[in-house]
């Protein structure tokens, strides 16, 4: 399983940073095997709404969509606590930290980001990659 982080589904979204961007991020979710945080639904719908004027129909299909083809993680107490941990260890930010902690919750093996250290493994188990390099 992998996962993705916000901006990889935001360039699935929508091309405002580059055709090559957005053709990779939906190339990456054609795929499949996704799992996918509360979280980042969040703010992947945040992002769509502000950087890209989604309208509310719009996101409201998003948000359908997500929960027709993926079974989102809800974050346990002890996602919380490996959130903290991980912060620790490697210097994630909160929100890293906690997209990080659900992944490797979820047992993803990847996790898609451009804004995080490409070929860090976290826990042994979790490689990061940019999938834009």
């Amino acid at each position: 399983m992998k996962t993705l982080d916000t901006n990889v589904w935001f360039y699935a979204f929508t091309d405002s940073q580059g055709l090559a961007k957005h053709e990779r991020a939906k190339q990456l979710i054609a795929l499949g095997d996704i799992g996918i945080s509360l979280q980042t639904i969040g703010e992947v719908c945040n992002s769509l709404l502000r950087k890209a004027h989604f309208d509310e129909s719009q996101i409201q299909n998003i948000i359908r969509s997500f929960y027709r083809h993926y079974e989102p993680m809800v974050p346990t107490e002890q996602d919380f606590l490996k959130a903290s941990e991980l912060r620790k260890r490697y210097h994630f930010s909160h929100w890293d930290s906690l997209m990080i902690a659900a992944a490797l919750h979820a047992g993803a093996s990847i996790f898609y980001s451009e804004d995080m250290q490409d070929g860090l493994v976290v826990d042994g188990t979790l490689t990061i990659r940019n999938p834009f390099r």
